[in-house]
């Protein structure tokens, strides 16, 4: 090869398009200064090959090889796990911010206030027993109590209904995202040539994907170069596949199973009922789904299998197995086995020990593999404190649907435990009192599902029929026209007193009708007890050890148990002199100005009762003291959710700077380069011109 003015001009032809591409690729970075997820590009030159020569090796030039993309991967992995928690935790934070300002009791209407002035109105009617502007005033501060309950425990379900409907919708989005991510990956195989035509453009905008898809869950990537990308929830399940994509469900509640090998259940488990808790049925006991003593029995779990229900002593609760017919409360639901095409259907096979159920009671998270495989990933807090890491634990999605179910349906939780609380404590009082006069009828406003199994069953369906103890229960006669003493007595179970375990609400109306034949009559109306007095009768009730009267909502002052059904039995608003305020006396009296059990519901404010919670088990404390406690747990969420946003915000913030100093257009930069690459681009086409003039010379020469 000689050398000469055509290799110098194959030299400045080189250069000038080297330079001309510096300046392009200039003119792209000043252009997307501001343009979100642009990463800066730079042109990569190379020298041509050298020749041997005479008087040594002489080069041929530049080459412009290719335009790459300034962007550390390291850091935006590490910048989309940050990302992902400081949505987490800011998301956590508006919501809860919502519920600080719900409970906010300054204004002076909030529960406290209202069940301070329900305590208080107990303590005036105590004052004046016989009073009825007193009396109505108990009812009409009752009243307001109700209402704030019921006012407060609706604005959070509105919370968990307005969730739904942001989750559904960020659902959707985060489905999009999947898809165009793998679009991208496909349009990256095609037109990126590693080394000569970088498809930076796809990469950028597949990376500004990645990040939004970061906002909403937590992940992580593998890149393998080109189009060969994955992207996983943290937990493993994938999303994005190369060109594949995989996608996620908002789904209705559902229920699945796990059956042991040794297992030959052929059935289905079902439920009735709505909770925000996550049901783990675990099999403890062999045996068939069945109605007496045979049954395989289970325990139940609300967290995942870390915890499992107790009874008040601490100890394990476990379950019988039953059909429909006999059906089992457990906390918010009606749980109970049919066949496999039928609820009501007869369950076959036997239970093997291990065998286990999962029932979601609420729409959940679910990622989809395929039509028929779906897993449930909606976030999980044990009530240990820790999150279970096989579900999804970052992003608005995360904090979104842990608001619903860990914030929301914890303090609605314990709001409702407040409330049940409230009924059994002053019903237990005012069930065992006497107000003005006798009552010639009452009705039970508590029933059962089945009136012949024994009223402390978990399958009895009684509202508080746990609430039962062994015991008596006292009930006096009186003569109508004189108003004396005709007989009192404990009701007589066969000899014997009062056992939950074992009397029904049939042998509840047949001890009423032996203990005082021809006195009171009692029937069972609608599955629930109903009482009345023989002609030239009337009854009242003294001491009641086994709570049953309570239980079965006999002479008491409310009805309902939850802030939804909570009202003041309509006994009472329809005659104030069945408001209960004094006793009957140890002579059998009932009089006009005995204030005992006034006092015992006032005394109430101040009593230590066991409020139990299914995640901090039960706890002795006052009811003002416990609703308190809701509200510091709320500040203390919030306070925490206000303190983690910081902390993983900062920690965002510094790792998208750090990108940022790699990825992010300087402009001083680019105008100094802009100058530097007009220069060289002015001296290679000054070099073309001088080889030019070498040619010229040459061929006048010849001429």
């Amino acid at each position: 090869m000689s050398f000469g003015a055509n290799s110098i001009l194959d030299m400045g032809r080189w250069a000038l398009f080297a330079s001309q591409v510096q300046l392009q690729v200039t003119g792209q970075n000043i252009s997307n200064v501001n343009t979100v997820g642009y990463s800066r590009q730079s042109a990569v030159l190379q020298e041509g090959p050298y020749i041997d020569y005479s008087p040594g090796q002489l080069g041929t030039g530049v080459k412009a090889t290719e335009v790459v993309r300034h962007f550390d991967e390291m850091v935006e992995a590490m910048y989309l796990g940050q990302s992902a928690m400081r949505d987490k935790w800011g998301t956590l934070w508006e919501q809860l911010r919502g519920v600080e300002n719900l409970l906010n009791e300054s204004s002076g209407t909030g529960v406290s206030n209202t069940l301070s002035q329900f305590f208080n109105s107990w303590n005036e009617v105590s004052q004046r027993p016989d009073n009825y502007g007193a009396r109505q005033s108990v009812v009409n501060d009752t009243a307001t109590l109700i209402s704030t309950l019921r006012q407060v425990d609706t604005d959070l379900s509105l919370m968990q209904q307005r969730i739904n409907s942001t989750v559904a919708a960020q659902v959707k989005q985060a489905n999009s995202l999947m898809v165009e991510i793998s679009e991208l990956n496909k349009e990256i195989q095609v037109h990126n040539i590693e080394g000569s035509n970088n498809a930076n453009g796809l990469f950028d905008e597949r990376a500004r994907k990645v990040r939004e898809l970061a906002e909403l869950m937590d992940i992580s990537t593998i890149d393998n170069g080109g189009g060969n990308f994955t992207v996983l929830t943290k937990a493993g399940h994938t999303l994005v596949d190369g060109t594949s994509h995989f996608s996620l469900e908002f789904l209705a509640p559902q229920k699945s199973s796990d059956l042991r090998s040794g297992s030959t259940f052929a059935g289905d488990i079902y439920f009735d009922g709505n909770d925000d808790f996550e049901y783990t049925i675990d099999f403890v006991k062999d045996g068939p789904a069945a109605s007496d003593a045979t049954a395989a029995q289970f325990r139940v779990s609300l967290d995942g299998g870390v915890t499992w229900l107790t009874d008040a002593d601490g100890k394990e609760r476990h379950f019988n197995a039953r059909d429909y017919e006999s059906r089992i409360n457990v906390e918010g639901l009606q749980i109970w086995f049919g066949s496999a095409n039928s609820s009501q259907g007869n369950p076959s096979g036997q239970f093997a020990v291990g065998d286990r159920f999962t029932i979601s009671p609420h729409q959940g998270l679910y990622w989809v593999e395929n039509t028929s495989s779906k897993l449930e990933i909606t976030p999980q807090i044990h009530f240990n404190g820790e999150e279970n890491t096989t579900r999804l634990t970052g992003g608005s999605l995360a904090a979104l649907l842990s608001f619903r179910d860990n914030y929301i349906g914890k303090y609605r939780d314990k709001l409702e435990n407040l409330t049940e609380t409230l009924v059994w404590e002053t019903n237990r009082r005012h069930s065992q009192g006497a107000g003005l006069q006798a009552f010639n009828v009452v009705d039970g406003t508590y029933g059962v599902s089945s009136i012949t199994k024994a009223l402390g069953s978990d399958s009895t369906g009684l509202v508080f029929g746990d609430k039962l103890q062994a015991g008596n229960t006292f009930i006096y006669v009186y003569d109508e026209e004189t108003g004396l003493l005709a007989s009192s007595a404990s009701l007589d179970f066969s000899g014997g007193s009062f056992d939950p375990k074992i009397h029904s609400l049939t042998d509840v109306a047949d001890a009423v009708n032996s203990s005082f034949a021809g006195a009171i009559k009692a029937e069972i109306i609608n599955n629930k007890l109903h009482l009345e007095a023989e002609e030239g009768y009337a009854f009242a009730f003294g001491n009641d050890s086994a709570g049953l009267m309570a239980a079965l909502g006999i002479n008491t002052f409310f009805k309902g148990s939850s802030p939804m059904d909570i009202q003041v039995n309509e006994k009472i608003t329809g005659d104030l002199d069945y408001l209960a305020t004094g006793h009957v006396n140890g002579a059998g009296e009932m009089n006009a100005g005995d204030n005992t059990t006034t006092l015992a519901m006032y005394a109430l404010r101040e009593a230590q009762v066991a409020i139990s919670s299914v995640a901090e088990g039960t706890t002795n404390t006052t009811l003002l003291s416990y609703y308190n406690g809701l509200v510091g747990n709320v500040g203390a969420d919030t306070n925490r959710a206000k303190f983690n946003h910081g902390f993983y915000n900062t920690l965002a913030n510094d790792l998208n700077e750090r990108q940022q100093q790699v990825a992010g257009v300087n402009l001083d930069e680019e105008m100094s380069n802009l100058i530097r690459y007009q220069a060289s681009y002015t001296a290679a086409a000054k070099l073309i011109t001088t080889a030019d003039q070498m040619l010229q010379t040459i061929l006048s020469l010849k001429s």
